[in-house]
């Protein structure tokens, strides 16, 4: 049942008449969620009734949910990855949907430890443009005067592959960013960016950077809002500014471009840029030259009104760093997306992170939710939900998926109009996470098993384990503590062979995890800590005075509880870090 909406009162009428048209869009597609929804199905079904996924369950042209719910299976990627992989191998018969794959989404990785392929129809481009439509009339109700400058947002593309059949595989915003929708946009004075097109294409992330921080320097005095898609990414450039300032200043100084910005378009478009500007580097220098970084945004950028960035799920451990930083600038999170789909949009972007709640817009695809921990027998449609109850994402989409598990755990805070309010909890069974990256402890056991097989020759094995996404340093790590049993100490394993055992960890993750090592510089070294021998009993000893079952407790795989994180600590004998970068190539195997 529909309740009142909790949203503040906006701060102001709609900016244009655009933007009035565009608020009026969400207000009609919220009123009318539910008959939205069952448009949606109809026209998912009807364009796809041919298909052998649909003929498949003998659905014979049906387009109402009762039908639908009653033969369409509920299923995982893993259900339906046979299929895909026919389609990546270059089969052109209509699989999923009656309308040509026009390229893979690239999502986090599978059991398998490779990333997952979501396909695409050309026309999701339209619809991913949509909501990006409705993002600034929502945020000029809150922040008023945002025409007035521009937004220094660090965008980047990461590396394309292709399939065996020749389809492109990419994240899905390197396919936005590379799509005319992006570089051809029609001029907005709400949403000018500092960077240029073509430092965001430039694929070699550190050119990429160079180039859009220093466009952001010259252009300070101009920026209104800083962000990037996650706050690990805000984090990272500044991390970047540190290492490079020196750099970037002698740049502005001079007006002469850093050799080391190679790529063409890149150099063209900043010949166009950068001038000589003394007094910028001269202020450049004198910010950045102090070990005291508190409050660098505003320092540099003395206009910024809010921050831009994703602060909710994994990404909240960023937050105090990020207050740190930008002298507790607002941290506005506007929207709610995946490789699979738009969800919806944050309606009060200005709120705090602990408030964030998205509106799911009906009009983006066909939503049903599994109340958590129940069978699929259970799910519920998007009006039926209930305030104050968590549920499992499961969609419909138009390019063809189908009942289809997301793997994100949200909860109902209220409604707008007849629309639901979710706030994002967690990704379904995920335990680390430093910036795109997802591992699960299934995954993670898996690397320690392939680490401890190391150990074996000097008659050592791991007892116990946990571990934590370490993210007070730039850019953050996986650290996994072990208790190691060492039979013989005369032969016990050097720390060389400790050191090896980081690597071949990383090694045994996802490609998500090894590209952000490798190409993206996101993450740092795996670390394991050695702990002393009963340490993890003295863990268990812990958390039973604090009432954990004796018969039911369990090692956790992952803990950030202070006092347990200052126990493991206060054990530790030795560190070891990984001393390479693990194998990673953008080419798709067969």
């Amino acid at each position: 049942m529909a309740v009142e909406s909790t949203l503040p009162t906006p701060v102001r009428t709609p900016a244009s008449d655009k933007d009035a048209k565009a608020l009026q869009f969400i207000e009609e597609m919220t009123k009318n969620a539910d008959s939205v929804q069952e448009r949606v199905l109809r026209e998912i079904l009807g364009r796809n009734a041919e298909t052998e996924y649909l003929k498949r369950f003998s659905l014979n042209g049906a387009t109402d949910r009762e039908t639908f719910k009653s033969r369409i299976p509920v299923v995982t990627y893993e259900d339906i990855q046979p299929e895909i992989q026919r389609i990546a191998n270059g089969d052109k018969s209509p699989i999923f949907s009656v309308h040509p794959i026009s390229e893979f989404l690239t999502s986090s990785g599978t059991s398998a430890g490779e990333r997952k392929l979501m396909p695409t129809i050309h026309e999701e481009l339209d619809r991913r443009q949509l909501l990006y439509s409705l993002l600034m009339p929502v945020m000029n109700l809150y922040v008023p005067g945002l025409d007035k400058g521009k937004g220094l947002h660090f965008l980047f593309v990461k590396a394309e592959t292709k399939t065996p059949g020749g389809l492109l595989a990419r994240p899905v915003l390197t396919s936005y960013y590379n799509s005319d929708h992006f570089k051809t946009r029609p001029y907005d004075p709400f949403n000018v960016y500092t960077s240029p097109n073509e430092a965001i294409l430039c694929v070699d992330s550190f050119q990429s950077m160079y180039a859009q921080m220093l466009c952001g320097l010259i252009m300070r005095d101009e920026v209104l809002r800083v962000g990037a898609v996650f706050a690990s990414g805000l984090l990272r450039a500044i991390h970047f500014l540190q290492n490079n300032w020196k750099q970037l200043a002698h740049d502005i100084a001079t007006g002469a471009l850093n050799p080391k910005i190679t790529d063409a378009p890149v150099r063209e478009c900043m010949r166009k840029i950068l001038k000589p500007n003394p007094e910028l580097a001269q202020l450049v220098t004198m910010e950045c030259y102090e070990e005291n970084w508190e409050c660098i945004i505003k320092r540099i950028w003395p206009r910024t009104k809010y921050l831009d960035v994703i602060v909710t799920g994994a990404m909240a451990q960023y937050i105090p760093t990020l207050e740190y930083y930008s002298g507790g600038l607002p941290m506005a999170c506007t929207m709610y997306a995946s490789s699979e789909c738009y969800f919806g949009l944050n309606l009060n972007p200005m709120c705090k992170p602990s408030e964030v709640t998205y509106t799911i817009m009906p009009n983006m695809a066909y939503f049903e939710f599994l109340p958590h921990g129940s069978s699929t027998s259970c799910l519920v449609d998007l009006a039926d939900v209930e305030v104050g109850k968590e549920y499992e994402l499961i969609l419909t989409t138009y390019a063809g998926l189908c009942r289809y598990r997301v793997g994100d755990i949200l909860r109902v805070t209220g409604f707008h109009n007849a629309a639901p309010q979710f706030r994002f909890i967690r990704r379904k069974n995920v335990l680390l996470s430093i910036e795109s990256d997802k591992t699960d402890e299934a995954e993670l056991q898996n690397a320690i098993e392939n680490a401890s097989l190391l150990l074996k020759e000097f008659n050592t094995s791991v007892v116990e384990y946990t571990s934590y996404a370490d993210t007070k340093q730039i850019p953050g790590h996986y650290v996994i503590y072990w208790e190691l049993l060492v039979k013989d100490s005369a032969i016990a394993p050097t720390d060389d062979v400790l050191n090896r055992c980081c690597l071949q960890m990383e090694e045994s993750l996802n490609s998500v995890y090894r590209q952000s090592r490798v190409a993206d510089n996101s993450i740092g070294p795996l670390e394991i800590r050695v702990v002393e021998n009963g340490t993890f009993e003295e863990l268990m000893d812990y958390a039973i005075s604090r009432g954990a079952s004796i018969n039911q407790y369990k090692v956790p795989r992952c803990v950030s509880f202070t006092p347990i994180m200052e126990l493991l600590n206060s054990r530790v004998v030795s560190k070891h870090f990984s001393p390479d970068l693990p194998h990673w190539t953008p080419e798709r195997r067969r």
